[in-house]
């Protein structure tokens, strides 16, 4: 194994940022980045962070990030979200995607969670069957629903009363 696996620090942000934006163009949105390096210093390191990395590194160079953070369900208590699971593609294939994932549910794991969720789009049939392949389940019957800022003002304009 040519990298190690640790918790992020603020010095990686900006690799994280590039994985995001990498991650973006992969899912064919890469317009729909908003954040900066500020956001993710202050909404993770902060006080009462936000969300909780993890990150592949070779040769003091970041090639991946797990970014997860807390949950609570009503049926299950304590839970987590993975957003995102980024490899930059030149370094694919190496195990750190594996490794990411790994030490995110090992850390779920250990702190008592109930569950760890995440998104995986339809048509990428690779994180689908890696996902099958360590025993998740990918809930057929679900949709993802999401309300953007956009559609935030227009219903809080639109229901005024």
């Amino acid at each position: 194994m040519s990298y190690s696996i640790r918790e992020g620090e603020k010095k990686d942000m900006q690799a994280v940022l590039e994985l995001i934006n990498e991650l973006a163009l992969f899912e064919k949105l890469p317009n729909e980045v908003e954040i900066s390096i500020q956001d993710l210093l202050r909404d993770g390191f902060s006080d009462k962070p936000k969300f909780k990395t993890f990150v592949a590194e070779e040769d003091a160079v970041i090639i991946g990030v797990a970014l997860f953070y807390e949950r609570y369900s009503t049926w299950k208590g304590r839970i987590f979200h993975l957003e995102d699971l980024i490899v930059r593609k030149d370094k694919r294939g190496l195990g750190a995607g594996f490794s990411l994932y790994q030490a995110v549910l090992k850390f779920a794991h250990d702190t008592g969670a109930k569950r760890v969720s995440w998104d995986v789009l339809d048509w990428n049939k690779d994180a689908i069957n890696f996902y099958k392949n360590t025993g998740a389940t990918i809930l057929e019957d679900w949709q993802v629903v999401h309300m953007t800022r956009e559609n935030l003002e227009n219903f809080i304009e639109n229901t005024k009363g």
